[in-house]
């Protein structure tokens, strides 16, 4: 019996923009959608705040934590998940996610970013892209909260 998306809750995660001194913002390409790009982004697990979840996600993703963080967002973005992902992602138990937005600084080189570090990486593929590239590589239920992202931390990107 289908679940009515209605009574599904939202995902608490977390999202990053990693900027770089170039002021360009990291996106990595996923593993099982390719040719979509995306920031790094995970969930918030129990017992985390949104900050440790952030560097967390980074090390898993981007293989680093090299980052300081300078800003977070006030508002929570949601997104609600395509039709035909629902019940495919996070076993069904959720309609999307709600994100919490962090602008970080990242204070590594580029030989420390190793998206292959954790044991089941997300991305195939990385690098750095002006803001106003973002729209044209993210799949398109997630273009309007990116919109949201590019606004909120405009300050930081070039």
């Amino acid at each position: 019996m289908a679940k009515n998306i209605d009574n599904l809750p939202y995902r608490s995660c977390v999202g990053i923009s990693l900027f770089n001194n170039d002021g360009k913002v990291f996106v990595g390409e996923r593993i099982d959608t390719p040719g979509a790009w995306q920031m790094p982004q995970g969930g918030i697990d129990k017992g985390e705040d949104v900050e440790k979840a952030a560097f967390r996600e980074l090390k898993e993703e981007v293989g680093t934590d090299k980052a300081k963080i300078l800003r977070i967002s006030d508002t929570k973005l949601r997104y609600d998940l395509p039709p035909h992902l629902l019940g495919r992602l996070w076993n069904g138990r959720y309609r999307g996610q709600e994100q919490t937005w962090i602008a970080m600084a990242f204070i590594g080189n580029d030989n420390d970013i190793d998206i292959k570090a954790d044991k089941i990486p997300e991305f195939r593929d990385w690098k750095w892209v002006h803001m106003d590239e973002l729209i044209d590589l993210v799949i398109p239920f997630k273009k309007d909260t990116y919109r949201q992202v590019i606004a909120a931390f405009s300050e930081y990107g070039s």
